[in-house]
């Protein structure tokens, strides 16, 4: 059931006899030059039908802009922030809290979101309420293993290809190509990360400083399949709304 499409009079019924409110947070950013830039947004929605289709929850209107910094470089990303996206979460989630919304399922895209959603809901927590975050492409690596991805590469552009394959130019599918690493030994590994000695260690810095596209990671673009893609956010799916069936019981 969407927000968005009932009346004040049944939000007000709804929240008589359910506590429960799923919000799908998204992002606008570079996903390499064969991915649209709102595949972060994109993605939940679609997650967000799947669900509706065998779950009563109230489903909110998704937050498209995120907390994107490191790749506001590249044209065409918007970043919140994360003090903005938070201050944008509190706002959103008192709102629910006010009309009687008490547990709370943040279904999120962006990985650059997880620092204001976990403040979001550490507050959330200290109000009496719970949340919940889902990042949905790593449920998806834990419930299996093969569709594990990086930023931009074939789960990710699997699961738009199952969406809507007219939003995917595999003909501009171009190499990662990381470089600038920062030394011989140290050298750029991944999204966030550099390389040494076999172990990968955190080091923040614009995304555009170590590659010239977007996407980051073990699993190429040409890889994807709208099939993968199909199955998989099927799967996320079928588990949030198991999910969120146990989560009713919880007691506060």
């Amino acid at each position: 059931m969407r927000l968005e499409h009932i009346t004040w009079p049944k939000a007000e019924e709804y929240f008589k006899t359910n506590d429960m409110v799923i919000i799908a947070v998204g992002s606008v950013e570079s996903h390499g030059t064969h991915n649209p830039l709102g595949v972060d947004t994109i993605v939940p929605n679609k997650i967000l039908e799947l669900i509706e289709e065998k779950s009563n929850v109230l489903i909110a209107p998704t937050i498209p802009y995120g907390a994107t910094d490191y790749l506001s470089d590249f044209p065409g990303t918007i970043t919140l922030g994360p003090d903005v996206l938070y201050a944008v979460l509190s706002q959103v989630t008192q709102s629910f809290y006010r009309h009687g919304a008490r547990k709370f399922v943040f279904l999120n895209g962006h990985g650059g979101n997880n620092s204001s959603l976990e403040r979001i809901s550490l507050d959330l927590s200290r109000k009496g309420a719970m949340a919940v975050l889902m990042n949905w492409w790593l449920m998806a690596w834990d419930l299996n293993p093969a569709w594990k991805g990086g930023h931009g590469g074939a789960e990710e552009t699997s699961a738009v290809m199952a969406i809507d394959p007219s939003l995917v130019d595999t003909t501009n599918i171009q190499p990662m190509n990381l470089h600038n690493h920062i030394t011989e030994n140290i050298k750029t590994s991944g999204f966030k990360t550099v390389n040494f000695k076999g172990i990968d260690l955190p080091m923040c810095r614009p995304i555009t400083s170590f590659t010239n596209n977007g996407w980051v990671g073990a699993d190429h673009p040409e890889q994807a399949t709208a099939q993968w893609g199909k199955e998989m956010l099927q799967a996320v799916a079928d588990y949030i709304v198991e999910f969120m069936e146990e989560f009713k019981k919880a007691e506060l």
